[in-house]
């Protein structure tokens, strides 16, 4: 081959592998996708009415799920989350995390407690433990983990396992921030404690996501007022009323 051959096959090749370069920087750019809240009543959407003050739009999860290729498998947490039990209570309400986590239940009361779930998530009962002692559950399901405490009836939390890694959680602003989110189809998913299922699978839609369009504007919710997690113990009866005396430590 001739030097000046040879030379413009290497101008050539180095010109393909620069448009490689860039078209994959574009392919695998990235954006935080913003979204806000607001929380309605059936009767005020079906107005059309404005939504009213409200002191509080926490604890609704949004996430994406790529619809133009594979999704990513989520890595489980390099720290184990945990729901703590504390003062009679679940610590934190709300936990979302990749299928495949495992999250630890650690007992931080003087007294006996129990976590078990037998809804649509993952099905589950850690029997009763005492103080100090942590249990621990791996969520291999995806879906919506109601938990509730054998023992103390006003106790409840929710697990929220999902299988892509583009989610959040709104503040109390009712802000949404989802970061790293790759410019594509999405289906857009949300979910929130006080609505019902059905609703919430009605806010399912398709979203386009580039570098000029990442903000899903505003999301309305509609909530629930009956909405309400009272529910039977493990065994489907009701609560027996906690002893005169109070609960003995262990």
């Amino acid at each position: 081959m001739k030097t000046s051959q040879f030379l413009r096959c290497a101008l050539v090749c180095s010109v393909m592998w620069q448009l490689i370069v860039v078209y994959s920087a574009a392919a695998q750019q990235s954006n935080t996708v913003t979204a806000r809240i607001e929380l309605k009543s059936r009767a005020e959407i079906s107005a059309g009415k404005p939504s009213k003050k409200q002191p509080g739009l926490s604890e609704v999860v949004v996430w994406l799920i790529p619809t133009d290729r594979a999704v990513a498998s989520p890595k489980p947490p390099t720290n184990r989350p945990q729901i703590a039990q504390h003062n009679k209570g679940f610590e934190p309400h709300l936990l979302v995390v990749p299928v495949g986590s495992t999250v630890d239940f650690p007992n931080r009361d003087p007294f006996f407690h129990n976590v078990f779930s037998l809804f649509d998530g993952k099905r589950f009962d850690l029997g009763l433990y005492e103080a100090g002692a942590t249990n621990s559950v791996k969520f291999d399901r995806v879906g919506v983990s109601l938990l509730f405490c054998n023992i103390h009836p006003e106790m409840s939390a929710v697990v929220v396992a999902l299988n892509s890694p583009y989610y959040a959680i709104s503040d109390r602003a009712g802000n949404v921030s989802i970061a790293g989110v790759p410019d594509g189809n999405y289906e857009l998913h949300v979910w929130y404690e006080r609505s019902l299922p059905e609703e919430l699978k009605g806010l399912t839609r398709s979203v386009m996501l580039s570098s000029s369009s990442h903000d899903l504007g505003v999301l309305t919710i509609p909530e629930d007022s009956g909405s309400s997690l009272s529910h039977k113990n493990k065994f489907g009866q009701d609560y027996t009323p906690p002893p005169a005396q109070g609960y003995s430590k262990p």
